[in-house]
């Protein structure tokens, strides 16, 4: 319950007033950290894990990361999420992180549906995080929502270049 501009939490004891309503920067700062941190982890794990992979689930959900394993394509894989989760730890490079996270996660949706539902929890919560980091951003990603994107201009582009190597002949 909202009252003169400070949230009000019920605690189990007694009511307690915050300074200050939670803001979606304060979501989204704590929403991407997390999101770093489960990335950064599930990235080093993997090249630890190499070696002396876990034990395989049953059925196809083994088979899958049996190969996942022995075509070392985990390597791949936890390369993207690594670099992914320390880029959004340094708030650098956000957009481009969440990205690559995008196709990862949906890889993780799909295998939990499809091989092993039993993980489902854990894969929503993630994509709960991406979700929130990716909300002040949705700007950024917009045009790739577009049915017919406007190309871009070749002959302005000719024009610069022509320009830019003439300019580059005088000096």
């Amino acid at each position: 319950m909202l009252n003169t501009g400070r949230l009000w939490v019920k605690c189990p004891i007694k009511r307690v007033r915050l300074k200050e309503p939670i803001t979606m920067k304060t979501a989204f700062s704590i929403s991407r950290i997390l999101l770093g941190l489960v990335f950064t982890a599930a990235g080093l794990s993997g090249f630890f894990l190499i070696a002396n992979p876990p034990p395989l689930p049953p059925g196809l959900a083994g088979v899958f990361q049996d190969v996942f394993f022995k075509s070392h394509w985990v390597l791949f894989v936890d390369s993207v999420e690594l670099l992914s989760g320390v880029m959004l730890l340094a708030n650098r490079y956000v957009p481009l992180a969440l990205t690559a996270l995008a196709a990862v996660i949906a890889n993780i949706l799909v295998f939990h549906i499809t091989m092993m539902p039993s993980g489902m929890p854990v894969a929503l919560v993630v994509t709960v995080l991406w979700t929130l980091v990716a909300l002040p951003f949705r700007e950024l990603f917009a045009p790739l929502f577009a049915q017919r994107p406007a190309p871009m201009d070749f002959d302005a582009l000719d024009t610069f270049a022509g320009h830019a190597q003439r300019s580059g002949a005088r000096s």
